[in-house]
């Protein structure tokens, strides 16, 4: 049976959001278009970044899901890289703080998608 195999983030500016991902996750991009660019995750899967024009990114859209990288060796991990993102200068939307699953912090790509860190299960 098929299963999903990649996510698509829509971004304003590909390109940036690009740098950005990868700046942030430390990679480089696998496939190159200006509006589309996408990243190996692992074997199979994806992080796309898709801009398009006909899509509104308005700071009114609800935002209804997060990228999650899940790290090892938590609590100091999860906060190791805290330190190390908000250093770049990344928005922060909730700082580090402990949840039911765990240490766990959000922050926001420009387009205000959210990324959050958290130990794995």
């Amino acid at each position: 049976m098929p299963v999903p195999n990649q996510f698509i983030v829509y971004v304003s500016d590909a390109p940036a959001a690009a740098r950005f991902y990868g700046d942030l996750f430390d990679m480089k991009p696998v496939f190159e278009t200006p509006a589309f660019i996408a990243f190996d995750l692992a074997p199979g899967v994806q992080l796309a970044l898709w801009s398009r024009a006909e899509v509104d990114l308005a700071a009114t859209t609800v935002r209804t899901g997060e990228l999650c990288l899940a790290v090892d060796g938590a609590p100091a991990s999860v906060d190791a890289l805290y330190e190390s993102w908000t250093a770049k200068g990344v928005r922060v939307v909730a700082e580090p703080t402990d949840d039911v699953f765990g240490r766990t912090f959000v922050v926001a790509d420009p387009d205000g998608n959210l990324i959050r860190v958290a130990p794995i299960d």
